[in-house]
């Protein structure tokens, strides 16, 4: 029996155990507040601290990328860790992220790093309006993000932006990442995984939809093979110049037929868990498959198949699991307004029939809790018909 250590106790950890029972694979967490390994599923129950979970593990990964550097020297010089320390503190530094795709060619926004009022001030000549300034460090879902539309809001953008900066505790050095702001046509994401001995298999791309800067739906069907293959393509690219390993996922803009690289995320990812229900092996068992050097399993689409994160609500009705096909996952978290608790995933024979289900779906759903599913649904099925 492999056994696999997480670091991070949240709901990915969790459903890398709920994926690896099967396979036979022990997986334990870090619960990187405690410092304690814990079972994911059952995190009352304690198993050490971190030197003896890196002693006891065969392999380590991480399901967050904003990981403390001395944990991951730590897990790093022990030669278990996958991926690499460089690719998960690429994923949690902006700065570090734009490196590596200009490193690869991969299309992306253009860009301008600010460390103090004289690059806030460049940054906004180089680039033009509007644009958007992310933090480089602990940035997510929405958060840490300043957008400039005019040049009269832009002292008090600088205001703000220094007032954090000044207020940083940051091991690492924050700063800002100025972005020219992207009119995409939609959002899309791949998600891809690479084994050890370099063997790759993506899923298909993914439409997301957010809602208050937070992944609200993702709907998983056929592809354009264009498009398909150029994210493949830049996949490919990342996951090489990294010698990465495990489950890898990147969020486009899709503008016009070329996709332009948002950003990198090195771990599971919220707009992969459709593949639960939408694939033969899961984003969850295919990261375990990668590092523990097993065989890849089969990233195909059997079905269309949608996500809908429940955020902030520890209940949904339960005419929810009437629907055909219809699966809740819950977290077992504790409920807080902007909270991820859970999703929902919904599939169909067709895009037709996943569109009426969805559209039955938002019609069940509490609508101020699920704010705008509802229109989501109708322009979905709007394009079927």
């Amino acid at each position: 029996m492999n056994k696999v250590l997480v670091l991070g106790a949240g709901q990915l950890a969790r459903m890398m155990e709920l994926a690896g029972t099967p396979l036979n694979l022990d997986v334990k967490a870090l619960d990187v507040l405690s410092n304690k390994i814990v079972q994911p599923i059952s995190p009352e129950h304690v198993y050490g601290d971190l030197t003896s979970g890196i002693g006891n593990a065969d392999v380590i990964t991480a399901e967050f990328e904003h990981v403390a550097h001395d944990i991951l020297s730590k897990c790093e010089l022990s030669g278990k860790l996958y991926p690499t320390s460089e690719a998960i503190k690429i994923g949690g530094d902006r700065r570090l992220e734009k490196t590596l795709l200009n490193s690869c060619n991969a299309s992306n926004a253009k860009h301008h790093f600010v460390n103090s009022k004289v690059d806030f001030d460049e940054a906004i000549k180089y680039l033009s309006l509007p644009i958007i300034f992310k933090t480089a460090l602990d940035g997510y879902d929405g958060k840490g993000q300043w957008r400039l539309k005019s040049a009269d809001d832009a002292a008090e953008v600088w205001r703000e932006m220094n007032s954090f900066l000044t207020a940083s505790t940051t091991n690492v050095k924050q700063a800002i990442v100025a972005e020219q702001m992207v009119p995409f046509d939609r959002e899309v994401s791949l998600v891809g995984v690479r084994r050890v001995n370099g063997d790759v298999a993506v899923y298909p791309l993914t439409e997301n939809h957010h809602t208050n800067g937070i992944l609200s739906v993702s709907v998983a069907a056929p592809v354009d093979a264009a498009l398909q293959e150029q994210a493949t393509t830049v996949f490919k690219a990342l996951s090489d110049k990294l010698n990465y390993v495990g489950v890898l996922a990147i969020e486009f803009f899709q503008v016009g037929n070329q996709l332009l690289v948002n950003e990198i995320a090195p771990r599971v990812h919220n707009s992969g868990h459709w593949t639960q229900q939408g694939a033969d092996t899961c984003q969850f068992e295919n990261h375990l498959r990668a590092i523990c050097d097993l065989p890849l399993g089969s990233t195909a689409l059997v079905r269309p198949t949608a996500m809908i994160n429940i955020i902030g609500e520890d209940t949904v009705p339960n005419d929810v699991l009437a629907i055909p096909s219809a699966t809740i996952h819950w977290y077992n978290k504790s409920k807080r307004t902007g909270r991820k608790m859970g999703h929902i995933n919904v599939s169909g024979e067709d895009e037709q029939q996943l569109a009426e289900r969805l559209q039955t779906l938002s019609n069940i759903l509490c609508k101020k809790a699920f704010p705008d599913l509802r229109q989501f649904a109708a322009n979905y099925k709007g394009k079927q018909t």
